[in-house]
């Protein structure tokens, strides 16, 4: 029965990657129907990302109400009703007015799921979840891009997202009576390991003053600017800079977010092994060398490698930073630091793409790679910044240690 209810964790996550590369993927065509200006994605996916930070604010607050079964089906819901108002929307405006349900469907399940797996399970687990977020979104270009083959049909692309996430609504209301009966398990289970009390250090000190918090937050920021920036405007950057058709740069696009599914399946075995540390280092400079390809003047073929290691170099890096916060920063600041990394996680997937896009506009869109490639050297360096506090925090614990035994 608990495999059975990972499965279900598993899919329901499906249903938060399948529309997020959706738009990105159809926009060079629904721009050209709508004759919208090329920035009127950005706003779109604004209003998408506000959604999103409103409900994962309000998620605590819905998940002791409702329960966690009831948030992730309720929220699948409300994204498959806005998909398929996407599918019959008449206009800019319409899409504008469906993309806050959206949102605020992303939210909830996500800031639900990612607490509900983060408690009760282990780290290889949360590398999974993501992974199958993975799978949505690879899986939403390669739908985008069939019908877009077929004389530009991107309604159908929506049309047919949306009837997977209602046959998902299906399977969640069915099992609904056994998210009840297994959130009564764990409960009952993190009730008993609360009996055992955990002292640290750091519990006096605020979790904003507690070393490299800050940094941390900035990391999250540009990695989740980074990723949206890549899903949002790659198929714009393949179509206009290296002169790629519209359906194949949605295939390319699909490699990318292939790339993150890939390699978050990987890591989820590779963390048993390797400390979040080296993984987050090593994503980054995968990520960045998959970035150096899009900028050089290489025939286009090099750019379906350069989206590949750049969703490779990605997939380890959100999921090992949000295991990695109670080693980092210890339990009883994990809760908060939990709710801060999310809702500033989604403010860079606010305000870097359409920032991006309007530059952009008034440039070329062929500064995408430019910018990521910042973003990812401004990760590296809070990174490491992190590691240095870490590894000195760690040194002076193991003295005290040694200081109380000889005083002892």
């Amino acid at each position: 029965m608990a495999t059975l209810f990972l499965i279900i964790i598993y899919l329901s996550f499906i249903s938060l990657g399948l529309p997020d590369s959706l738009l990105g993927a159809a926009w060079p065509v629904m721009q050209a129907e709508y004759g919208a200006a090329f920035g009127m994605a950005g706003v779109i996916s604004i209003i998408i990302a506000v959604g999103t930070i409103v409900s994962s604010l309000a998620s605590g607050m819905l998940l002791k109400r409702l329960g966690t079964g009831k948030i992730t089906l309720i929220s699948c819901l409300m994204t498959a009703g806005a998909l398929l108002g996407f599918y019959f929307a008449p206009s800019i405006g319409w899409l504008m007015i469906l993309a806050l349900p959206l949102g605020l469907g992303a939210g909830s399940v996500d800031a639900a799921l990612n607490q509900y797996v983060a408690l009760h399970y282990q780290a290889h687990h949360m590398s999974w979840l993501h992974c199958f977020w993975g799978v949505g979104a690879t899986m939403g270009p390669i739908i985008m891009s069939g019908f877009i083959r077929q004389d530009d049909l991107w309604r159908s692309g929506y049309l047919t997202v949306a009837s997977i996430q209602f046959a998902l609504v299906i399977l969640l209301f069915v099992t609904l009576p056994l998210w009840k009966r297994m959130e009564k398990v764990h409960t009952h289970a993190a009730s008993e390991e609360l009996l055992l009390p955990e002292l640290e250090a750091s519990a006096s000190i605020p979790t904003m003053r507690l070393k490299g918090v800050k940094l941390t937050l900035m990391t999250f920021l540009f990695y989740c600017g980074a990723e949206a920036s890549v899903g949002l405007w790659g198929s714009s950057f393949l179509v206009n800079v290296k002169d790629v058709s519209a359906a194949v740069a949605a295939q390319w696009v699909s490699m990318y977010y292939g790339g993150i599914t890939i390699g978050r399946l990987i890591t989820g075995f590779v963390t048993l092994k390797v400390s979040h540390r080296i993984l987050i280092r090593s994503g980054l400079l995968t990520a960045l060398a998959g970035v150096l390809l899009l900028i050089l003047p290489l025939p286009p073929f090099f750019s379906l490698i350069g989206f590949m290691l750049v969703g490779l170099g990605f997939a380890p890096i959100y999921p090992c930073m949000l295991h990695a916060t109670p080693e980092r920063f210890g339990k009883e600041h994990t809760q908060k630091l939990m709710g801060y990394q999310m809702a500033v996680a989604y403010t860079g997937t606010t305000l870097l793409p359409p920032t991006l896009g309007l530059i952009a506009s008034q440039t070329t869109v062929a500064i995408l790679p430019i910018f990521v490639a910042i973003y990812v050297v401004c990760m590296l360096f809070g990174s490491e910044q992190v590691n240095r506090i870490m590894k000195q925090r760690a040194v002076r614990a193991k003295a005290d240690v040694s200081k109380y035994s000889i005083n002892n």
